[in-house]
């Protein structure tokens, strides 16, 4: 039932332009002309995309009731492919060259007869593909918020996440951006009337030996502004384990929060790898520390929060900004439709609060404070940040 049932994966997208106030027969009709066909005949270097009713991967039952829940819509998406395994297309290509020396034993294949394999084995994988022997079918669950003008697409997949989109896009003439660490700083910058120093923003040296920082997943565009992700874990780490487990936020709410479960953590430099944590608090362990003096950043992490008297936890990959496994209470008292409503505005509101903590972080690191927080950062990473408890 993708975000109306269990823990919910999914990267965020803006969505540009005019929002409808409430969904209606209409949109579910454009979903029913962009539901995926029952066909199993296609290309074997082609997917076939389309909608699904949500429910299970064979869900066609498009309807109100189901995918309508006032100011938004839920469904899903099902990519099929056919790709043949490579083990067999090399056993394939065997069988066939075996029969092509069955003449001249012990002889080596001449090039032209390695062609011909070749080709025997391109034409079996295209019929493998048209009569679906190897087809795989994968469904990613979206939510559209059209209140807040947001876009859930279920899943940590890149590809399978840019697919959704494009058919998105194409079906509801959508305008998407996706919405990484960067693109939530641009917005942030943009509305705080602070793009100037966002624009002159580099990645921070923690270790405070002067040299230029280095961030080998970071491709250094003008505008990519996603290494922010993994200052703002740090930062979190360091806020929380010095200056209290509670952020205030610019709505006058609080958010209090921790690390939980997992923690991975990567050299910026690309020298000394990358490692991954599990525990009830990962950064209560010394090896944890001592990935951070060495100048390793956090590049996912297990997190709990509470805000407004709801937990949430969940996984955050932090250049991304994508939420995996996260797991939402919604009230005992709830029955039929109240539960996924109720699981609808819990998703809302740990969007809202992963948002809003950002946003706490972007008014420090783009802000005039930056100086003296980074400095104390250093100051913190040249003792160990906490002992361990017993």
């Amino acid at each position: 039932m993708g975000f109306l049932s269990g823990s919910m994966t999914f990267e965020s997208f803006r969505i540009g332009g005019a929002q409808p106030a409430h969904f209606g027969p209409e949109h579910v009709e454009i979903l029913q002309e962009h539901a995926i066909g029952e066909s199993k005949s296609f290309s074997n270097d082609q997917a076939r995309v389309g909608f699904l009713a949500g429910d299970h991967l064979l869900d066609y039952g498009f309807d109100l009731e189901k995918n309508v829940f006032g100011d938004a819509l839920h469904f899903a998406v099902r990519i099929d492919t056919s790709q043949v395994p490579a083990a067999i297309r090399r056993a394939w290509l065997q069988i066939e060259l075996a029969m092509l020396k069955t003449d001249s034993p012990g002889r080596r294949p001449t090039k032209t007869q390695r062609q011909e394999a070749k080709d025997a084995v391109e034409a079996r994988c295209e019929e493998a593909a048209r009569s679906g022997q190897f087809q795989r079918m994968q469904q990613f669950p979206v939510l559209w918020d059209a209140k807040n003008g947001l876009l859930f697409c279920g899943g940590t997949s890149a590809a399978a996440i840019d697919v959704c989109a494009d058919l998105l896009s194409k079906a509801f003439e959508l305008e998407l951006s996706r919405l990484s660490s960067g693109k939530l700083a641009l917005e942030w910058a943009t509305a705080a009337r602070h793009l100037g120093a966002l624009n002159n923003a580099v990645p921070a040296n923690f270790r405070g030996d002067g040299a230029r920082a280095e961030i080998a997943w970071w491709d250094g565009d003008g505008d990519n502004y996603d290494f922010l992700g993994n200052e703002f874990l740090l930062w979190l780490w360091w806020h929380w384990e010095t200056q209290g487990d509670t952020i205030k936020l610019s709505d006058d709410s609080e958010a209090t929060g921790m690390f939980a479960k997992t923690l991975t953590l990567e050299c910026p430099r690309g020298e000394s790898g990358k490692g991954t944590i599990s525990a009830q608090d990962p950064t209560d362990l010394p090896e944890a520390a001592q990935a951070i003096r060495s100048g390793k950043l956090p590049r996912k992490a297990g997190l709990m929060l509470v805000r407004h008297g709801e937990q949430y936890e969940l996984t955050l990959q932090a250049e991304t900004f994508a939420v995996g496994g996260a797991k939402v209470v919604v009230d005992e008292d709830a029955e039929g439709r109240g539960i996924a409503e109720g699981r609808i505005e819990s998703l809302r509101g740990l969007k809202e609060t992963l948002d809003l903590l950002f946003q706490a972080f972007c008014e420090r690191r783009i802000g005039k404070n930056w100086a003296g927080d980074l400095g104390q950062m250093q100051g913190w990473l040249t003792t160990k940040p906490r002992a361990r408890r017993t």
